[in-house]
């Protein structure tokens, strides 16, 4: 068979995807790039959270700085890794902050979206009742944004996801882009396909998993 070398046949992966799960070794390199992408989506997501509702609920502002979130965006964020290799050293820390800064973007723009999306008059009835900032965030603006905000951190987890693994295959001695790397250089293509379909199958299942918040009521639990 032409290239069987290159691409193997479906029972070598599906004996490599079978050791692959009953490998003790294969679970800490899950644990290590879970980790490290959950923590990349908390502090991205976070500070992207932030900007988008500073960018949408001010026209100023956003006039001013979102064209630079456009631009930077479809960025290839790898050209940043040197320098966060320098900042947070060859630890998990660059491949968190790689992770974050790849998600930040379309969060952010999301949010900012979503800001101008709001009804005014929701934005008014909050400030008839003298709410602080604080509340207005938390009780009006991401309760009326919901949809918005939950579709940019399913998008900013996938790219979280792809920043932290392609770090991972750089420079670094655990997670599962590390494993990927490891096993294209030892030429074990079986092994490296099984670690193809474990991260695709785990990227659609948190996939699914965010989508569901922004599932009306009587979809998640049924109506009552």
């Amino acid at each position: 068979m032409l290239y069987q070398d290159v691409v193997p046949p479906l029972q070598a992966i599906a004996v490599a995807l079978i050791r692959l799960l009953g490998s003790g070794d294969f679970y800490a390199n899950l644990w290590a790039s879970l980790y490290e992408t959950a923590v990349a989506l908390v502090v991205g997501g976070g500070a992207a959270l932030f900007v988008g509702i500073v960018l949408g609920g001010s026209r100023f502002l956003g006039r001013a700085f979102e064209p630079y979130l456009y631009y930077l965006g479809p960025t290839p964020k790898i050209i940043f890794f040197p320098i966060m290799i320098m900042w947070f050293g060859v630890g998990p820390g660059s491949k968190m902050a790689m992770g974050a800064l790849s998600c930040f973007f379309p969060v952010a723009l999301s949010v900012a979206v979503g800001m101008r999306a709001i009804p005014p008059i929701l934005i008014r009835v909050g400030q008839s009742f003298r709410a602080s900032q604080a509340q207005m965030v938390t009780k009006v603006y991401l309760p009326a944004m919901r949809e918005p905000v939950v579709n940019g951190f399913r998008l900013g987890f996938g790219i979280a996801l792809i920043g932290v693994l392609l770090a991972e295959t750089k420079l670094s001695n655990q997670g599962l882009g590390f494993l990927v790397i490891q096993n294209y250089q030892r030429f074990d293509m079986p092994a490296m396909y099984a670690l193809i379909i474990v991260i695709f199958a785990l990227s659609m299942l948190a996939n699914a998993g965010i989508s569901r918040l922004t599932a009306p009521r009587s979809r998640r639990g049924g109506a009552h």
